[in-house]
């Protein structure tokens, strides 16, 4: 009998769980889960569950009972601390050693924390996990809290978003001159700028944060030379791969554990998936590291192909979503193609109804559809026919985006 381990609770791990037995697969699972919950999705945690919209069945993969009626045993509120490749052996907490066949690494990430003084005060906050979402919902909800965010990227503005939602002041702090620059552009992120703007966020930008102060809490933070009053800081200036237990087992690093496009790992048995993997691309012949939500769904399911030994390739077009206030929004491409790429807009940009494409050379290497609805799969299919395609086509609404590769 063999077994598979899987190291990690969140998405990727969840559903490479999952994808083993849809596979046929009926030998030992075992999944290691360092949170008390078990595997869940991070999306709504900065959005409908944080809101209250959501209960935790939107977070949450599957109740704990589904692992057992799987046959799959499920370790929660337990940390691997030892992974040996040569023995094939991981050991947890407590001093338990599973035997493995193949394990995978599926450990995500820990959110940055800025060396400023002041950011070990209570009331300074990160959101990457169910409890993170759990401690921030309880003072928010109530609305009437002022909430200072420092980071203006995608969970700093997706929380944000939420927290003026529910009634709270917010402030963002940016360094940069635009929010979201390093994701869309300026010109793209120009867009979430004024939407925060327009509902009522203080949106501070190309400014530098000094220190967080309180007394015995976080009651402000120092920007700019003025104190801005905090009853909630909120620290969103990303994440760093938890790489500790490879790194210590001797497995390549590069921004994250360096795998092929199968998701193997340099050492036997050793597969890596989610936000930790550093992922060769097959179509962008480089490697390619991604933290949003499609990525950790689809490297789940190819990791638990390639465990078995069966043919797989993470080759999909990297996706994301969110939604901000009435904003709805999806992106399709590729990051490493758009920053010297040429934008072409099709659709209204004040009225925040519209797609934009990112184009290099006539080629669509990424498209962002805004309260746009039901196109992503023509997005998607321009990107990957790499055809060089005219902007004024590309631009005119009324050329179905089906036809554009007629």
């Amino acid at each position: 009998m063999t077994h598979m381990v899987i190291v990690g609770g969140g998405l990727a791990g969840g559903t490479a769980a999952e994808a083993l037995r849809d596979e046929g697969f009926d030998g030992d699972v075992t999944v290691v889960a360092g949170e008390a919950h078990p595997p869940y999705q991070r999306p709504p945690l900065s959005k409908g569950y944080l809101g209250g919209s959501e209960g935790r069945d939107a977070v949450i993969l599957h109740p704990a009972d589904w692992y057992a009626d799987h046959g799959i045993r499920l370790v929660t509120g337990v940390s691997a601390t030892t992974l040996d490749p040569t023995a094939y052996a991981l050991h947890l907490e407590g001093g338990e050693r599973l035997s493995y066949d193949a394990v995978l690494l599926a450990t995500g990430a820990t959110p940055r924390m800025l060396p400023l003084p002041g950011h070990d005060l209570p009331g300074v906050m990160t959101l990457r996990r169910l409890d993170d979402s759990d401690a921030l919902a309880a003072p928010l909800r109530g609305g009437g809290r002022r909430l200072v965010v420092i980071g203006a990227g995608w969970i700093g503005m997706e929380v944000a978003a939420t927290a003026r939602a529910l009634g709270n002041d917010v402030v963002i702090l940016e360094q940069g001159a635009v929010p979201l620059a390093a994701a869309l552009g300026a010109e793209m992120g120009e867009v979430f700028r004024r939407l925060h703007i327009d509902h009522g966020v203080d949106l501070r930008t190309s400014v530098g944060v000094e220190r967080i102060v309180g007394d015995g809490r976080a009651e402000g933070v120092v920007a700019g030379g003025e104190t801005l009053p905090a009853d909630l800081v909120l620290v969103g200036v990303g994440a760093v791969p938890n790489t500790a237990l490879a790194e210590a087992a001797g497995i390549e690093l590069q921004n994250g554990v360096l795998v092929d496009a199968a998701l193997r790992t340099g050492a036997p048995g050793v597969f890596a998936a989610g936000d930790v993997a550093n992922a060769f691309h097959p179509v962008l012949q480089r490697h390619l590291r991604s933290e949003h939500w499609a990525n950790a769904l689809n490297a789940g399911k190819v990791a638990a192909r390639s465990m078995l030994g069966l043919s797989a390739a993470l080759d999909d077009i990297p996706y994301f979503y969110t939604d901000q206030y009435d904003l709805g929004m999806e992106l399709s491409g590729y990051a490493p193609l758009m920053s010297d790429a040429e934008i072409v807009v099709r659709g209204d940009v004040d009225a925040r109804e519209f797609i934009a494409f990112w184009t290099d050379a006539g080629r669509v290497v990424a498209g962002m559809n805004v309260n746009v609805w039901d196109v992503n799969e023509d997005v998607q299919a321009l990107i990957r026919s790499a055809e060089r395609i005219a902007p004024d086509r590309l631009r005119d609404p009324a050329t179905p985006l089906a036809e554009l590769l007629s």
